[in-house]
Parts: structure tokens; C-alpha cells; sequence
């Protein structure tokens, strides 16, 4: 996956809404805007955006059937985008231990203690 895909993937799916809406998608199957925005406080127009973004991203699918637009899960670009993200995490995990690393190795070079390690979650 490129880091454009990458980047757009994230913006799609670190938006609580959109996160929201592709549970229910899960749940359900397939929705149309429409039967989405009756569940959620958001406005059909404002679902339709989201179900836009998450299109363009290419974890949805809309097919046309008659005057309203169904959208679904596309599963296999789901299971795609979870393992991109992971790797993403994991990069992301292995550069701020180096910058950790670092850190305490300038402090330690100065005489100083270096900070102490917050327990994840404080």
C-alpha cells in the first residue's frame, strides 16, 4: 500500500462516525444512507459524506438498486486495511522506542537520570 493509501486509509477510519457507520455495516450487510442516519445522530447528507470517504478509501461499495444507493462492506479490503494499520503501528512503535533510546542516552551523556517510563494508559 502506497503512503498516500496509507494516509487516506487512516483519515477514513480514525473518524468516529465513519468507524460507526462501518460497524453497522458489519452488523447489517448492507444499508442505505437513508436507514443509517435514522440510528445515528448524523443527517442522511452528513452519512452520505462519510459513506463518500470511506468509498474513495475503498472499504465500502455502493450499487444503485432503483432511486437509492446501498452500500456494504468490501471485506477483503477491510482485512487489508487492518493488517496496514497494524504494520503502520508497529513502525510507528519500533521509531519511538529509537527516539526513547536516544533520548536517554543524551540524558544519561549529560549526568542526568533519565526520565522514567509512564505506565501505558496514565
Amino acid at each position: 500500500m502506497s503512503a498516500a493509501e496509507t494516509l487516506e486509509l487512516v483519515a477514513a477510519v480514525t473518524e468516529p462516525s465513519r468507524r460507526q457507520l462501518l460497524d453497522m455495516l458489519l452488523e447489517q450487510g448492507e444499508s442505505t444512507a437513508t436507514a443509517m442516519a435514522e440510528e445515528l445522530p448524523l443527517t442522511r447528507q452528513a452519512v452520505t459524506k462519510h459513506l463518500t470517504v470511506l468509498k474513495r478509501a475503498g472499504l465500502v461499495e455502493a450499487r444503485k438498486s432503483g432511486r437509492e444507493v446501498r452500500y456494504r462492506l468490501d471485506v477483503e479490503r477491510l482485512d487489508q486495511a487492518t493488517r496496514s494499520l497494524g504494520e503502520l503501528a508497529t513502525t510507528w512503535d519500533r521509531r519511538l522506542l529509537r527516539m526513547k533510546k536516544i533520548a536517554e542516552g543524551e540524558a544519561t551523556a549529560r549526568g542526568r537520570r533519565p526520565p522514567r517510563a509512564s505506565p501505558p494508559g496514565s
